[in-house]
């Protein structure tokens, strides 16, 4: 069975009822401007995939350089003539996406929600929210000490390993940045489909804040 799949953003989150009256959270992206970019084939690539695209990026104006403005959003030359063989704007989210049949795709193509159906089960993968530095406890889910006076462990991240390493063994649970990792949420079922907004519906919660930017695909456990 082969792969499907688009780009899109979260909206954010609400509830719906079924027929039978259940309550169920769903999360909504929208796909309004996902298009296919590249086709990639085994001759060629050495694989085959579909490169896609999702939101415009906007494209520095002439006689304006990157002098001229301190944080430049524009899109730069390569990624204006990548787009401009496929006919579109230049995209800010590009992704590929494996598996799928090219030769149902074009190269500016526009790829739309309506791929999926209600009932089907999809994986949305996405960049989680930043929390900042945080402790082992926070940060890995580890037990803490003894909260009593005479304890001299509480919060900490424990031993480092043994002594005759003379050094901190790779893995160790240590306090540091948390968040803002690429995570996959599988196996959630696609409640509602609406092709004239670009929406669709899914059940349970996926990565990232509101208006983050996440890949929708087939579910791979589910085929």
């Amino acid at each position: 069975m082969a792969v499907k799949g688009f780009l899109g953003k979260k909206i954010g989150m609400t509830q719906v009822f079924v027929e039978d009256g259940t309550l169920i959270p769903v999360t909504v992206i929208q796909s309004d401007s996902c298009v296919v970019l590249q086709k990639k084939d085994n001759e060629t690539d050495g694989y085959e995939a579909i490169q896609l695209g999702f939101a415009d990026k906007k494209v520095r104006p002439e006689g304006l350089t990157k002098q001229d403005t301190k944080r430049s959003n524009f899109a730069n030359q390569p990624e204006v003539g990548h787009a401009k063989k496929a006919g579109v704007t230049p995209k800010r989210f590009v992704k590929e996406i494996k598996g799928v049949d090219i030769a149902q795709f074009e190269v500016g193509q526009s790829v739309s929600v309506d791929i999926f159906a209600a009932g089907e089960f999809v994986d949305v993968t996405g960049t989680s929210k930043g929390k900042g530095f945080a402790g082992s406890i926070k940060r890995h889910g580890i037990s803490r000490g003894p909260m009593a006076h005479g304890s001299r462990y509480h919060r900490g991240p424990g031993s480092m390993g043994s002594i005759q390493a003379n050094r901190v063994p790779k893995g160790k649970r240590l306090p540091g940045h948390m968040g803002v990792d690429t995570v996959t949420v599988q196996n959630l079922q696609v409640i509602k489909v609406d092709a004239e907004r670009n929406v669709i519906l899914v059940k349970g919660a996926i990565p990232g804040p509101n208006n983050c930017y996440v890949t929708v695909k087939s579910s791979i456990k589910k085929q």
